[in-house]
Order: structure tokens, then sequence, then C-alpha cells
């Protein structure tokens, strides 16, 4: 069997994600015909069907589904291989530091500092991205090494907790709820977050599909809070560096804590990922009670 050029997996990929084949036909800009007989090439090739076609439905089979996560791990690993080739040959190589802005505990300067004494750094340049897109953006090779907030999508990766933290809410100061000194989630009924999602449900959502661009930034976020159109939950360090007149944060008793960890590609080499993994756990430590220290997993520490 012929090895799979990434033009076919591509071109699968789209048929297997929108399961017509022509708006994957759109979505690749290209005409129906040629990406039609581009997937029963590949068919004969592997000499299995991917696809069950009617009149009215196109779905996958049991070998589509397997070729669609296998394809789309390697369509990943091809485009990071892309980015970390042109990275690694810069005139002037950075460590890429992926996080959304505010989320770091309030460590990132001290970590700065610590990391930039280590004799491995390099300049470090940061990598702003909305809330999650961080590992995405590890297993692109957009990133080297970025802080996360847990439960993550940490496929391909390594990580440490750095520190965990209770979430507060954010709420209006005119708000009802603010006059309590204490919340749990069913307390905000009727309340959104910037998402769209329902706050009584503890957990951010995506939008319902149409809905329109939901607040991104701590600013925009703080302004809707304030006249009482949503709730935001927040890291107990984030409520500490932004007091507002305007806003009261109160503590919801089954809100589960938050942690913020350091993540790294499982494959990483680089001594600057490594210098900066140690500084950051080194100062989350120096945060922390003896009582809060997790056990260090030195299998899982970057690799030099």
């Amino acid at each position: 069997m012929n090895e799979l050029e990434v033009r076919q997996l591509r071109y699968f990929v789209a048929v297997a994600e929108e399961l017509h084949f022509g708006r994957a036909a759109a979505r690749l800009g290209m005409a129906q015909p040629p990406l039609s007989r581009t997937i029963r090439d590949l068919e004969r090739q592997l000499g299995v069907a991917l696809f069950e076609r009617t009149t009215r439905h196109v779905r996958l089979t049991g070998a589509g589904e397997v070729l669609l996560r296998d394809a789309r791990t390697a369509l990943e690993s091809v485009t990071a291989a892309a980015h970390r080739a042109r990275h690694a040959g810069s005139a002037s190589p950075r460590l890429r530091i992926a996080l959304k802005a505010d989320i770091d505990g309030g460590l990132l300067p001290q970590i700065l500092d610590a990391y930039r004494a280590d004799p491995a750094a390099l300049q470090p340049e940061l990598v702003l991205g909305g809330l999650g897109e961080q590992p995405q953006a590890l297993r692109d090779g957009l990133a080297d090494v970025a802080l996360v907030l847990c439960p993550m999508d940490d496929r391909g990766l390594d990580s440490e907790p750095l520190l965990t933290e209770p979430v507060l809410v954010a709420l209006a100061a005119t708000d009802p709820l603010a006059a309590r000194t204490q919340l749990c989630l069913a307390d905000l009924a009727g309340r959104n977050l910037p998402s769209g999602a329902p706050a009584h449900d503890g957990r951010t959502a995506p939008p319902p599909p149409g809905a329109a661009r939901p607040a991104s930034n701590l600013s925009e976020i703080f302004s809707l809070v304030e006249t009482g159109s949503i709730v935001f939950f927040a890291p107990a360090s984030v409520a500490r560096r932004n007091p507002r007149p305007g806003v009261a944060y109160r503590p919801v008793s089954d809100q589960s804590n938050c942690t913020l960890a350091i993540a790294w590609p499982q494959d990483a080499r680089s001594p600057a990922v490594a210098a900066f993994v140690r500084a950051a756990c080194a100062i989350a430590a120096a945060h922390r009670t003896p009582a809060e220290h997790p056990p260090v997993n030195t299998a899982r520490q970057a690799r030099e």
C-alpha cells in the first residue's frame, strides 16, 4: 500500500467533519467532483469503505472513525513540524509562552525573572489567546510552553500543577446576591456567563450557533458584570488584582477550585523549555504552604 498523502488526509477530514461532500468542497475551496474522486481513490488504496453514502446522508464507517482520529493527529503533527522548523531556523529564537491574559495566578513576572537567570534561557515571547486555546497552540507548534487551567485537553502534552485556588463569582455590586457572604450554584439560576451558558451549571460552554461574539477580555467582561448583564467565575488571584467598586466577588460553596499548570509537548527536548518549567515550579512552590505542595512527578519533568 502506498503511503498516504497529506492532501488526501485533509480532504478526508473535511468530508468526515462536514458529512456532506458539497460543504466539504466549499470549505476546501474546490469543486465537488475532484473531491469525491479523491475519497474514492483513498478507499481503494486502503481497501476499506470510509463512508456510507445514501441519497440523503453521508456517515462514517467504523474504519472511517478510526482514520478520522488518526488523521487529525497526523495533520496536527505536520502543521506543528512546519511551525517548529520555521521557529528553530529563526535568526533570533525565542521561547514562546502561551497563556490567557491574567490567568497566571499572579506568578508570571516572578517566573520570568527566575527563568531569565538560567543560562539556558532564550528571550521570552508571550503568545496570548482565549481561555482553553493554549493546549492546541502547543500541539500546533505555535508555542513552546503554556500556562493552562485544568482540566485541559492534554493529548500529546506533559504538565505539572503549579497552584490551586478558589473560584469566586463576580457579580454586579447592585445584585441582590451581593448582600450574601457565600453563595451556591443554585443561587445563580437565571444568570448567564460571558459565553451565554447558564451560570448555575458552574462551567463555561461555547456559545450556541449564531450567537453574538461573547466578551473575551476582562475589561469587556467586567463592564458587562457591572451592568448586571452577566456573572463571571474568576480565580481568586484574578479577583485580587481586579478590585472594582461596581463588582462584588463572592465564594460559591459547591464550585470546584481551579488548578493552574505548566504544560509542554511530550517530545520537547529544548533546554529553554526545561528552564522555564523549572522556574515555574520553583516560584509556585515558594508561594504554597507545606500542606499545599503536590507530589512532584519527576518522570514528567521537561526533558533537556
